[in-house]
């Protein structure tokens, strides 16, 4: 079991599923093997909130072992996808109670893949939050540095597939979700277009700038994972035609010669730590000496307007998504059952117009309009992930009341929100270290082109190689 353990640990997924398709390890060795991985580490970490086993290994009892996943332990985060019969707290005491009623398309296809679901991951309440520290199930902790937080608001799956829980986790992400964690915690975290996967059964979330995604260690993982879950239904608001090949086989596709282009100044003005500018630079020039023409460009949209605007807009939605909650659990949101945070922008967003949330929204939208135009000469562009290095934990502060005040705690985080408005593809990529914490990098590409940004992606994971690079954990 030692061995299979370290096998388990040490593979990715594509890896694993092929051993399940040939019968190298059975999907129910792999699942138990899991599981006790996911013993060992938890406890310590507080990544996984929901036990699943049980759903696992009959799912594992019953996979199509051709199935392009096959067998692989997985983790969904615990915020909107539904998966009948499991639990959907949405990581807030008012919804502790809630279990899914039918499943999310997502979860449609993830089961067509082949992954076996196992658990949950830790959030925070309502995914407001870019760290991971909510008071239904408490703290995730960065392996890295307890001290720090992991992230947000998919700290708990980065840190699953970070410590090698799993090796793949879902994530979503609306202002950086996916993204920041990924950063923090030393993985890879993936935006998609907008359009690239169906929010079905909802038509929209977040007027154009919510998107599921993964954490993965591995670039071949998250095109594997991005290939099992992508495609549009009929009627589809933003959908996108499909790729003209697998996103497995574009991400193999050696870039020819690209239009590059970097920024390690922060448009609000705001200093950029050395070790961020160090590695977006470096990331820079490693693909200048590959051949591609590479510039600095400096991005020109209004960071305090942009981010004011739009979290102003998505309290209008978080009420509405409470309001509707409340019908469901049969009684108002009452005192200490929501965080002090949450309640002040459900207040915020009972308090909207509806002539300004329409203001709101068209704003937002004419912004991400603006933020291809101003990319449109480059193929691919390279930021900080986030400017500064994790801050620790109980930074991101969920007693706050004043929403101004805890808005303006995000602003290491001005790289992110702006391309889940322009819906163009983000990925952030473990290129760097300072000290013993790990340094993200976006990469962004052009709106459905995802094959192409992985494929890049793929090259720097070869020059600029993070493999051997893993958090202080022992089993």
């Amino acid at each position: 079991m030692a061995n299979l353990t370290d096998l388990y640990r040490e593979s990715d997924a594509v890896a694993l599923a092929q051993m399940v398709r040939t019968g190298d390890v059975s999907d129910s060795g792999l699942a138990d093997t899991a599981i006790g991985v996911i013993e060992a580490l938890n406890s310590g970490l507080n990544a996984v909130i929901c036990k699943l086993y049980d759903v696992g290994r009959g799912m594992a009892a019953w996979v199509d072992r051709t199935a392009p996943l096959a067998g692989v332990p997985y983790l969904l985060k615990e915020i909107a996808t539904g998966w009948q019969g499991i639990p959907a707290t949405n990581c807030s005491r008012f919804l502790k109670d809630q279990v899914s009623s039918g499943d999310s398309q997502i979860t449609t296809r993830i089961k067509a893949s082949g992954l076996c679901l196992l658990g949950k991951t830790n959030a925070p309440e309502n995914g407001g939050s870019i760290a991971t520290e909510p008071a239904l199930y408490g703290a995730t902790l960065n392996p890295w540095d307890t001290a720090l937080t992991p992230g947000g608001s998919s700290g708990g799956s980065s840190i699953a597939v970070a410590t090698g829980m799993v090796p793949i986790a879902e994530s979503s992400d609306a202002a950086g979700s996916i993204r920041v964690p990924a950063s923090c915690c030393g993985v890879i975290g993936l935006k998609p277009s907008r359009g690239r996967v169906s929010l079905a059964p909802l038509a929209d979330y977040f007027a154009v700038a919510a998107y599921f995604s993964c954490n993965t260690r591995k670039v071949r993982d998250t095109a594997a994972y991005l290939d099992a879950i992508s495609g549009s239904l009929p009627g589809d608001p933003y959908a996108l035609p499909d790729p003209p090949a697998s996103f497995a086989s574009l991400m193999t596709r050696v870039p020819e010669r690209l239009q590059v282009g970097f920024t390690v100044t922060d448009p609000a003005g705001n200093p950029v730590h050395p070790d961020m500018r160090a590695t977006v630079i470096g990331a820079a020039k490693a693909l200048e000496g590959l051949g591609h023409d590479v510039r600095e460009h400096d991005m020109a949209f209004d960071a305090d307007p942009l981010w004011r605007t739009y979290t102003d807009m998505t309290c209008v939605e978080s009420a509405a998504f409470f309001g509707y909650m409340e019908t469901v659990v049969g009684r108002p949101i009452g005192q200490g059952d929501v965080e002090p945070v949450t309640r002040a922008l459900i207040e915020r967003g009972r308090a909207t117009s509806g002539i300004t949330h329409a203001g709101q929204i068209e704003t937002v939208r004419q912004i991400g309009r603006s933020v291809v135009q101003d990319l449109m000469p480059f193929d691919v562009f390279l930021t900080p992930t986030l400017t500064q290095l994790p801050r620790p934990k109980g930074f991101y502060d969920l007693t706050e009341t004043d929403l101004d005040i805890y808005n303006a705690l995000w602003a290491d985080a001005v790289f992110m929100a702006p391309f889940n408005l322009s819906g163009q593809p983000a990925i952030s990529l473990p290129l760097g270290i300072s000290g013993h914490v790990p340094v993200g990098v976006q990469l962004v590409g052009r709106i459905g082109e995802d094959g192409a940004l992985l494929a890049v992606a793929a090259v720097l994971e070869q020059v600029m190689p993070w493999k051997n690079r893993r958090p202080p954990v022992n089993l």
